[in-house]
């Protein structure tokens, strides 16, 4: 069976050197808010020209912390994609504002800048943009709504770690944006993790504390904060990984492209890549009008596949509460009843990805005829 994403191949990989990672910091005898995590938060803001990280303890606390230290919460809202991960939405709800959702760019499946102005109140706070299957967002477009309205943009970049939009790499696009370190992100912890990254000096201290009780020096608690920090074992492993970030995110296109080249015109729709935009494809996602279909070929080939994401934010039981019934969010809906993610990884192998394309000629003359 081909897999859907390999997670031993990156650290057989990197053995010897998350290793080494590893015992450096059982040798040290300091395991949170250490050394370790101070340098890879150096390391990862450079990377996505931001000025300050701080690591927290995963991506949905990242964004739901970033909210909080705006002071965004009971009475305002956000405007959020409805084609997203429910993450997006629970960093809200977890804040107390209120989630907005607005329809995606169909060719894109990101928030449609076209539709955001509309969904503005007096009571909007902010724009949390996410860069999804690791393409960015328009950003210029949403920061020209936020500026007009004088709101905060907030980049949800759990799945983006490299993008680029215009060239510049996502997480320092927006005023803060939120990063996952779960393990099959493209940058992925042993574990989970997150961070967040901004320019805003005060924003970054605030986080700080909010990351740790609410406290800057040890038993002295300035404010009600949570307890969400990115260990210094993971920050270790990460800096590792962060050193292979660009080449494997390069062997990830050499996949995509090997996919769009070779699956033109069988009758399914694949991504769209604007111009200034350069993805890291963390997902290659096609959409096909018999989903279940086309997957239950792909497994009877041996092509492992998955589905991201079967239910929209808006239908979820979570938000049964929300008051959406279905066909609220028509393009959304229509999404995710026919997305369906291909097999994609820096680790695999070129033949395997020539044999997903020949399975997928396959299937469409067979479900067609």
């Amino acid at each position: 069976m081909i897999p859907f994403l390999d997670l031993k191949a990156p650290h057989q990989e990197l053995r010897v050197d998350l290793e080494q990672a590893f015992h450096e910091v059982l040798d040290s005898g300091w395991f949170t808010q250490g050394t370790q995590l101070e340098a890879f938060e150096k390391e990862y803001a450079n990377y996505c020209g931001a000025q300050y990280c701080i690591g927290v303890g995963n991506g949905l606390e990242a964004l739901h912390l970033i909210l909080r230290a705006y002071d965004i919460g009971e009475g305002d809202e956000v405007i959020v994609p409805s084609n997203t991960y429910i993450a997006t939405w629970l960093a809200a709800t977890h804040a107390g504002a209120t989630p907005v959702p607005v329809e995606p760019d169909e060719r894109t499946y990101n928030i449609d800048p076209a539709l955001i102005e509309a969904a503005i109140t007096t009571k909007t706070k902010a724009i949390m943009a996410v860069h999804l299957y690791g393409q960015p967002a328009d950003m210029d477009a949403i920061n020209a709504i936020a500026n007009k309205y004088n709101i905060k943009v907030i980049e949800d970049a759990a799945q983006a770690q490299g993008a680029l939009y215009r060239g510049r790499r996502t997480g320092g696009l927006g005023d803060a944006a939120g990063h996952s370190f779960y393990p099959g992100k493209n940058l992925g912890a042993l574990g989970d993790g997150g961070a967040v990254t901004t320019n805003d000096i005060k924003l970054a201290e605030k986080l700080r504390m909010l990351r740790n009780y609410g406290s800057r020096i040890k038993y002295l608690n300035e404010i009600q904060g949570f307890n969400s920090r990115l260990d210094d074992l993971q920050a270790a492993f990460l800096r590792v990984k962060l050193r292979k970030l660009d080449e494997w995110n390069s062997r990830r296109k050499v996949i995509a492209k090997l996919y769009l080249d070779g699956l033109k015109d069988l009758g399914m729709t694949l991504p769209f890549v604007p111009e200034w935009a350069d993805p890291v494809w963390h997902l290659f996602v096609i959409r096909a009008a018999d989903r279940e279909g086309l997957q239950q070929y792909l497994a009877q080939n041996e092509v492992s596949t998955l589905i991201h994401y079967p239910i929209p934010p808006h239908l979820q039981s979570a938000y049964k509460d929300f008051y959406c019934e279905e066909g609220a969010f028509p393009i959304s809906e229509k999404m995710h009843k026919q997305v369906l993610s291909l097999p994609i990884g820096p680790h695999l192998d070129i033949k395997d990805a020539k044999l997903v394309v020949s399975v997928l000629v396959n299937a469409s003359s067979s479900l067609r005829s």
